[in-house]
């Protein structure tokens, strides 16, 4: 690749999903996307925060093994619902029982962020309470004949302008959607790698949604300079 990376393999993001790469060109760095395939394991008696670190660490890892000198980005987003981690549904039926057990409830979203190159790893967790609406039987039958909840963790996306599932939440928009974009920025500049463009400002704009987080640490005053 070129441009900041010079002859370097680059940066790559560890993973195909549509989501991830859409909010990933919002940095406006350029980067490949590589899958994984790596065995999502859920752990008997694991906290969340730490299964969505570990396999956010996995991912990286195993890409990174396959391209030497690469920069690799790598994530995993999962929900807690209570004392429970859901995954991504195997199948309508478990899909659907998600939904049900999710619906007019809180859960919180958590997303490990790794980044992992040139004999250095950082990772963070991003996490976001969620709270459902209260959606029909008829609109949760309309989503999952939909096919949209297979390959999102706890069966749904909050973006869906059909569905739109979510009633309120608190945190990082952009982590439940798979990727949350501040984090990653923090961790790239561990490399010295400052996106060209204003990351909250690029995100709020993508999403038509306002960042809680970026006001609360501006008003702490921990918010990096615009450009970051």
């Amino acid at each position: 690749m070129n441009s900041i990376f010079g002859q370097s393999p680059g940066l790559i993001l560890a993973s195909r999903s549509p989501r991830r790469r859409e909010l990933m060109g919002l940095l406006q760095i350029p980067f490949h996307a590589v899958a994984a395939d790596v065995t999502e394991s859920i752990l008997a008696g694991e906290p969340p925060a730490a299964t969505a670190a570990r396999l956010a660490q996995c991912k990286a890892r195993a890409v990174a093994a396959r391209h030497p000198g690469a920069l690799v980005a790598g994530f995993d987003t999962l929900v807690a619902l209570g004392e429970t981690v859901l995954g991504k549904p195997a199948d309508a039926a478990e899909a659907r029982d998600m939904l049900r057990r999710m619906r007019d409830r809180p859960h919180t979203v958590y997303s490990g962020v790794t980044l992992t190159g040139s004999g250095s790893e950082v990772t963070q967790v991003a996490e976001t309470q969620v709270w459902m609406r209260d959606y029909t039987n008829e609109e949760l039958e309309a989503y999952v004949a939909g096919g949209d909840p297979f390959d999102k963790a706890g069966g749904y996306a909050i973006q869906h302008p059909q569905f739109q599932p979510v009633a309120r939440w608190a945190g990082c928009y952009a982590n439940v959607m798979g990727l949350p974009l501040c984090h990653l920025a923090r961790l790239l500049q561990a490399w010295e790698l400052r996106p060209p463009v204003d990351v909250p400002a690029a995100c709020q704009r993508h999403t038509g949604q306002r960042c809680e987080v970026f006001v609360i640490l501006q008003e702490l005053g921990e918010h990096p300079p615009q450009r970051l």
